[in-house]
C-alpha cells in the first residue's frame, strides 16, 4: 500500500464566532447535478426566451456520464476556438467522464448519441491556476477536445475579452446570456432546450454581498436581479456572458436558493489573459501582439516513430522580428526538434516529435513559444498522443496542495484543490490533525493519480482559535491506496 501526505497548514487562521460577523448565506454553482428544493415559481432561465445556436453558433452543451439532467448535461460552453471550449473550473469537478454536444437547439435530440449532434471527448480540462472553488474567484477552465468543432454556417468563433478590453462594460449595460440549464428550480421541467437571457450589469461590491465568501469584484461580474426574477439555474454553468460582441464573463456561482443575482467569472483582466493565452493560435491576437498556432492543433505518434506538424506565426504590430521558439510539456522519452529554433514572425517552421521506444503511452498537452528579444511571447498549444509505447507502471504517488495554507473564520468554510501526481488509481483521501470544532471535506474522496480533489473545511461556530502549529502538527491530507486484489 502507498501513501502521500500533504501539510495544509490552519493555525491562527481559525478565528472566534465572537469576533466575526454573521455567517454569509451559502452559495452553489450552476452545474447540474446539484438540487435545489425549492417551490416551482414559474419557467426559467429563468423567465428567459427560446433560443437557438444560430443566434450564437459558439454556443455548446456538456454532458457527463451519471448527470441526473437529460442526456447527461451538465454545465454550458463556448467553442472559442477548433478545439478550445471556455467553461466554467468548477464544471471539471462533477464526477463521469466528460463530453460535448454541438450544434442542437434541443439536447433530447441527441438521444444517447442515436440522433443528431457532432460529438467532441475531452483531451484536457485546464483550470486557472489561481481557482480554488467557485465562490472565491478564478473560476474559469479552458477545455481541449479530440477533433475540430466548425461552428453553425461557418461562422467565427466567438472572441473572449482581456485586460486589453477593460472598459468594454460597465455598470447598467445589458449583458446577453445564454445556457442549456434548468428551466425549473426541480427540474420538473427536464428541459434542455437552450435559452437565453438579458441580464443587468449591477455593482457587485454594493448589492451581490453577503453570500458564499463574498463578491470579489477583481474577478467577478455580478448581473440580474436581487430577487432572481430573471437568473441562471443549474446546468447553465460556463455559459457566456456577452457584451459589446465579446465574452465579458462565464456563469459562476448564485446564492443557495438561486432567487438572487447571478455572478459570472470575469474575463476583461489577467483571467481573460490566461484564457487567451491557452487558447494560444485558435484565435486572433490582440492588436499590437503577434501570435502562434500548431497546425493541427492535435496528433498521434507511436513509439519508435515520428510526427510532424506547423508551427505558424503571426507578427501583428510586433512586426517581422526574430523570435526563438521552445516547446515544453513534451513527455519522457519524445524529442521536440524544430526545423530551426529561430523564426521571422510572420513565416512558418516544421517541429517534429520523435518519439524513441521507451516513450510511455498517454496524451501530453505542448506548449510552443516563441519570445522575442525584447522579451515579448506568445504560444499556441498541441495536444500529442504517444501510443504502442509503455504503459505506465504501479509506484508511488504524490500530493500537494493549491494554495498549500487557508483561512477560515468560525461558521464559515474554505476550500483547496489537492493535486496528485505519479500513477495508480482508487487512492483514498483523508485528513487528520484538524483543529476542534473543523471538519474536512474531500470531493472526491476516491482518485486516479494525476488528478485532483477538492478539499473544504468547514469551522463551526464555537471553534476556538488555534496555536499555529509546527510541521508536525498542521492538519494533514492523507492518500492510500489499496493493494491489488487478486485475480
Amino acid at each position: 500500500m502507498a501513501a502521500a501526505t500533504v501539510l495544509v497548514p490552519l493555525g491562527t487562521t481559525i478565528a472566534l464566532a465572537a469576533e466575526e460577523s454573521p455567517a454569509n448565506v451559502p452559495a452553489a454553482n450552476y452545474e447540474g447535478s446539484e438540487y435545489t428544493a425549492q417551490e416551482d415559481a414559474g419557467a426559467f432561465f429563468y423567465n428567459g426566451q427560446d433560443a437557438t445556436v444560430s443566434e450564437f453558433p459558439g454556443i455548446i452543451a456538456g454532458i457527463r456520464e451519471g448527470g441526473p439532467r437529460p442526456q447527461g448535461q451538465t454545465c454550458t460552453g463556448t467553442v472559442v476556438a477548433p478545439r478550445k471550449i471556455l467553461i466554467a473550473a468548477h464544471c471539471a469537478d462533477a464526477s463521469g467522464e466528460k463530453r460535448f454536444v454541438y450544434g442542437l437547439n434541443d439536447l433530447n435530440e441527441w438521444n444517447g448519441g442515436s440522433g443528431p449532434g457532432f460529438v467532441a471527448n475531452v483531451v484536457s480540462y485546464k483550470k486557472h491556476p489561481s481557482y480554488v472553488n467557485f465562490d472565491q474567484g478564478y473560476d474559469v477552465a479552458v477545455v481541449t477536445v479530440d477533433r475540430d468543432i466548425r461552428l453553425l454556417g461557418g461562422a467565427a468563433y466567438p472572441k473572449v475579452a482581456t485586460s486589453a478590453d477593460a472598459g468594454i462594460w460597465k455598470v447598467g449595460d445589458n449583458g446577453l446570456g445564454f445556457g442549456y440549464g434548468k428551466k425549473d428550480h426541480n427540474d420538473n421541467l427536464r428541459d434542455v432546450t437552450l435559452d437565453k437571457a438579458t441580464l443587468p450589469i449591477v455593482d457587485g461590491a454594493r448589492v451581490c454581498t453577503g453570500v458564499g465568501a463574498g463578491f470579489k469584484a477583481a474577478t467577478m461580474v455580478c448581473a440580474g436581479y436581487a430577487d432572481g426574477r430573471t437568473t441562471i439555474l443549474q446546468g447553465d454553468s460556463g455559459g457566456p456572458l456577452i457584451v459589446g460582441g465579446k465574452i465579458i464573463g462565464v456563469a459562476s456561482w448564485s446564492r443557495a436558493d438561486f432567487k438572487w443575482y447571478s455572478v459570472y467569472g470575469r474575463l476583461d483582466n489577467d483571467m481573460g489573459d490566461w484564457v487567451a493565452q491557452e487558447i494560444g493560435g485558435g484565435q486572433e491576437p490582440p492588436v499590437g501582439e503577434f501570435g502562434v498556432t500548431v497546425k493541427p492543433a492535435s496528433g498521434s505518434v507511436a513509439a519508435g516513430n515520428h510526427l510532424s506538424v506547423e508551427v505558424d506565426t503571426e507578427a501583428g504590430d510586433v512586426g517581422a522580428v526574430d523570435a526563438t521558439l521552445s516547446a515544453t510539456g513534451v513527455p519522457s522519452g519524445v524529442q521536440a526538434v524544430f526545423q530551426s529554433e529561430s523564426v521571422t514572425l510572420g513565416e512558418s517552421v516544421k517541429l517534429t516529435f520523435d518519439a524513441s521506444t521507451s516513450a510511455v503511452n498517454g496524451t501530453y498537452e505542448v506548449t510552443v513559444t516563441a519570445k522575442t528579444a525584447d522579451g515579448k511571447s506568445a504560444s499556441g498549444k498541441f495536444s500529442l498522443t504517444v501510443t504502442d509505447g509503455g504503459t505506465p507502471q504501479p509506484g508511488d504517488f504524490t500530493l500537494g496542495a493549491s494554495p498549500n495554507a487557508v483561512t477560515v473564520a468560525a461558521g464559515k468554510t474554505i476550500s483547496t484543490t489537492v493535486t496528485s501526481g505519479g500513477s495508480g488509481s482508487g487512492i483514498n483521501l483523508a485528513a487528520s490533525g484538524l483543529p476542534t470544532g473543523v471538519t474536512a471535506e474531500f470531493q472526491p474522496s476516491t482518485i486516479t493519480a494525476g488528478s485532483n480533489a477538492k478539499l473544504t473545511f468547514s469551522a463551526g461556530t464555537g471553534s476556538p482559535p488555534a496555536p499555529t502549529p509546527s510541521p508536525s502538527r498542521a492538519p494533514t491530507a492523507r492518500a492510500s491506496r489499496p493493494p491489488p486484489r487478486s485475480r
